[in-house]
């Protein structure tokens, strides 16, 4: 523990030295714009983990280190309390991309594991959709991609961020187009493609339906934004890291969420990866482009209002949308380490940038571990089966086609 500590607080202070700067709190702030100077900067940033190793011996492991959640340093991603890869990752903007979870035929999906943040959360009837952030990772692949919804409105503005989809239904269509956030929307539906959006179709899959064919590369999409000047390296605050976890807790190794029957996950902690894995519909969720299991340093559950939405559509119309009110606060659970923190979940203001915090009802951070997080929304934190024992699980396996 002590020496992956002295690690993590090395790589910590590599990254500072680097960009040789030091940050204050700043909702929404642009990390690209102190460092467009560094010049040989860049290759120490990369590889802060081989510099770390180098040094370390020189330097005795501090007691402890917390990181937001509204200072970090510069060169710190705040979306995994880790620093940024590269210098190409430090300025580019949070990346959101919509990610069909539904059917069961559309898994495996691809570049779920490059994600820095997950969202999961109910597009409708039981069916859930992932809205996966990028700022670390640029994966070529990246999908299938589908629709985007009105919490997604949300997300833009907590992470000011891009977002990529398919497509929406009209209603919402209309709100996107006409909003502030209008630019940083990348979409077919408006016009963007395969050449110049990144957005292509893989014939291989056409079996599967046409609308599961459609998959991004991230690479193409940051090209679009830059070209259109809105590919700033913003930060969104709210997360607090640290490679202690909180005292207290009670074992949380095996984690069950059921939407209806249409829509079941499980996480299970692996000790020997200090990881949660998931399944889904009973089987190993894996990840097609690296062949593993999805997996998170952190599970944060959120309980959220779902609003109904018919008002949205033509009177007499079957269709609707769920309004998300992910403003406020609620209550969350927050599982590192393989256990369970009772909190609640808090959004500040609805500025850019502002994000959400975990805290305890005093007040005090929900401390994460450094490193990937998923969050998953319900509508009550009662449908969320929290155990300290291990359900036997099938080993990973083809998904059922259907």
């Amino acid at each position: 523990m002590i020496e992956s500590m002295r690690k993590f607080l090395l790589s910590i202070l590599v990254a500072v030295l680097g960009l040789a700067v030091l940050s204050g709190p700043s909702f929404g702030q642009d990390d690209s714009a102190e460092n467009q100077e560094q010049g040989s900067g860049s290759a120490r940033l990369r590889s802060p983990s081989l510099v770390a190793d180098v040094i370390g011996d020189a330097f005795a492991p501090a007691r402890e280190i917390e990181i937001g959640p509204w200072e970090y340093p510069h060169g710190i991603n705040p979306l995994t309390g880790l620093p940024y890869p590269s210098q190409d990752a430090l300025k580019r903007r949070n990346l959101i991309v919509k990610i069909s979870n539904w059917p069961p035929k559309v898994r495996p999906q691809r570049g779920i594991n490059q994600a820095d943040l997950v969202y999961e959360y109910e597009a409708e009837g039981g069916v859930t959709r992932f809205a996966a952030i990028f700022r670390n990772n640029a994966p070529e692949q990246v999908g299938s991609i589908r629709s985007a919804r009105l919490l997604d409105i949300e997300l833009i503005s907590m992470y000011a961020a891009l977002l990529a989809y398919s497509g929406t239904s009209a209603p919402i269509h209309d709100i996107y187009i006409n909003a502030p956030f209008r630019p940083l929307l990348i979409s077919p539906s408006l016009g963007d493609n395969c050449d110049n959006g990144g957005f292509c179709r893989d014939d291989s899959i056409v079996d599967l339906g046409y609308e599961h064919t459609l998959f991004g590369d991230t690479n193409k999409m940051w090209e679009l934004a830059t070209r259109r000047n809105q590919n700033h390296g913003y930060r969104a605050n709210g997360f607090a890291f640290d490679l202690r976890a909180n005292d207290g807790g009670k074992p949380a190794r095996d984690i069950y969420i059921n939407w209806y029957n249409r829509t079941d996950v499980r996480w299970q902690y692996d000790e020997t990866g200090q990881r949660y894995l998931r399944y889904a519909d009973g089987v190993a969720h894996i990840d097609a482009s690296d062949d593993r299991q999805l997996w998170a340093d952190n599970l944060v559950i959120l309980q959220v209002t779902h609003n109904r939405r018919p008002d949205l559509f033509t009177p007499g119309s079957i269709d609707e949308s769920y309004e998300v009110a992910l403003w406020g606060q609620g209550a969350a659970y927050v599982m590192r380490g393989g256990r369970l923190y009772h909190g609640l979940w808090w959004r500040r203001g609805q500025s850019r940038g502002e994000a959400l915090r975990l805290i305890f009802p005093d007040g005090d951070p929900i401390l994460l571990k450094p490193g990937r997080s998923w969050i998953t929304i319900v509508r009550s934190l009662d449908s969320a089966q929290v155990s300290a024992e291990l359900a036997e699980m099938p080993e990973a396996a083809a998904f059922p086609q259907s």
